[in-house]
């Protein structure tokens, strides 16, 4: 995840943005903020989801097999 920091500066310069007080170098700064908060995103939630188990009401494992296999795939590389 970003930092605090980083974070707090991509909210400022969206506020720009909608304000349309934005200059081109910060219009820049904010499509790489974006962009790396996004990335941060995609990895921490494809992470989430290769860790989940999927139980129906009854208690059944209906995990996809996909999702199973990267599981295993994951537990025979330690």
């Amino acid at each position: 995840m970003l930092d605090d920091k980083k974070l707090t500066r991509l909210n400022e310069l969206a506020k720009l943005k909608r304000e349309e007080k934005i200059t081109k170098d910060e219009l820049d700064e904010l499509n790489s903020l974006r962009g790396e908060y996004l990335k941060n995103f995609r990895k921490s939630f494809k992470s989430q989801l290769e860790n989940s188990k999927v139980i129906d009401p009854e208690g059944n494992d209906v995990t996809p097999q996909k999702v199973k296999d990267i599981q295993n795939s994951k537990k025979n590389k330690k």
